[in-house]
């Protein structure tokens, strides 16, 4: 009985020295790593440093390889610490060889970071005090990069500042949607898809998010997912401007002009009473250059409502613009071309068409400068001396 009571004293001592042995290797790579590593930094010693951290990730490996310690909240928050501090070092130090591979490194990281917040409580502060901190650095970074046009770089350092703001339960959307415009302008399109649509399905910057995510596809020949982007983003937002224009886009990209036509007859025909939409698609046909429809959509948005300031001002616009263009054309032929007079007198009706609308929204805005000017300059090329007189006057008075 004495010999069996021995035995199993021995092997209670040996597994609860083996169990000790554990928590030693988590405590040793605390203190490599805050009573050695950060004062070595702190003194500029980067040898020491490097020799510091290595000595705390060899300790730090055997806790988070052992079963008695691998889940531990004080392994995997000093684990994330560690690893992290041997990224910083590589880099602090030019040395290239110091971590052979980084972003493995990195991930390692946070998911140790992870894994403790998310089922712990005792280093959650901690460990949101490092997020921050390491939000802060890699947003300078990534603008530093950004800024010297190292745009794939930038890409995913904001990546991984999102990945790391993930660790404490949080969505960082800005850095997400600058992933996306970092890889945009690196030309990787359907990666910069992908950032832009996560940041409009987080609502940050609704509708140019989508839209970007659409060009982008368009730009990778990825015309029906651009398509399915648009159709999702106009459920929301049915009269954005350029989701509609992007809808046309996606069609004429493809070749299909009459699918772009067919695109705008579709979006009146499911709100066919809605000004809005109309001001929106008349505003389109102005970037397609299409004249006469974009006139026509914004007199339709004036007809379903006649106080639409925003119209008044864009169809008069739009009309005092294409008149002009007509003169420039006309003065640009050889002298005697029969289009001379044509094309002025065709100049002259447009420039008289913009007169009501814009002359309506001065009785409405009445400091507008802008508009004060245009229409003194129209009533003198229609030659109505006393009218542009009047608003010459008017616009002096301002």
């Amino acid at each position: 009985m004495n010999i069996m009571k021995n035995t199993v004293l021995v092997a209670a001592l040996a597994v609860s020295s083996l169990a000790l042995s554990q928590k030693k290797n988590e405590t040793s790579a605390a203190v490599e790593y805050k009573n050695k590593y950060l004062p070595a930094l702190q003194k500029g010693d980067i040898e020491g440093a490097k020799k510091a951290i290595q000595s705390a990730k060899e300790f730090i490996d055997l806790a988070a390889a052992h079963p008695d310690t691998k889940a531990s909240e004080k392994t995997l928050y000093y684990k994330g610490e560690i690893y992290m501090a041997m990224v910083n070092t590589a880099i602090m130090s030019g040395d290239s060889t110091f971590v052979s591979e980084p972003e493995a490194i990195m991930e390692e990281a946070r998911a140790s970071w992870k894994t403790a917040f998310d089922n712990g409580k005792k280093y959650d502060s901690d460990i949101d005090n490092s997020v921050y901190k390491l939000r802060v650095q890699f947003s300078n970074i990534a603008q530093a990069m950004y800024n010297q046009e190292q745009f794939e770089e930038a890409s995913e350092i904001f990546e991984w500042q999102a990945k790391f703001t993930d660790v404490v339960g949080e969505v960082d959307s800005s850095a997400i949607y600058f992933a996306g415009v970092c890889a945009d302008k690196a030309d990787q399109q359907e990666k910069a898809a992908d950032f832009y649509l996560q940041a409009a399905k987080t609502g940050y910057k609704g509708p140019v998010s989508y839209n970007l995510a659409a060009q982008s596809l368009r730009k990778a020949g990825k015309h029906d997912e651009a398509m399915e982007v648009i159709t999702t983003a106009r459920e929301q937002y049915p009269t954005n401007k350029d989701l509609l224009l992007e809808l046309v886009n996606i069609n004429i990209d493809k070749g299909d002009a009459a699918g772009a036509e067919q695109a705008l007859q579709d979006a009146i025909s499911t709100d066919p009473n809605n000004p809005v939409l109309y001001y929106t698609i008349g505003t389109i046909y102005i970037d397609l250059e299409q004249n006469e429809k974009a006139e026509e959509a914004l007199k339709k948005a004036l007809e379903l409502k006649p106080d639409f300031l925003d119209a008044e001002y864009q169809l008069g616009a739009h009309l005092v613009t294409w008149a002009g263009d007509l003169r420039t054309k006309a003065s640009k032929l050889d002298f005697g071309d029969v289009n001379y007079d044509i094309w002025n007198a065709q100049s002259d009706e447009i420039y008289q068409r913009a007169v009501e609308p814009l002359e309506n929204y001065i009785e409405k805005q009445p400091k507008d400068k802008a508009v004060l000017q245009i229409l003194f300059q129209l009533h003198r090329n229609l030659g109505n001396s006393e009218k542009a007189l009047e608003y010459k006057k008017r616009y002096d008075a301002l």
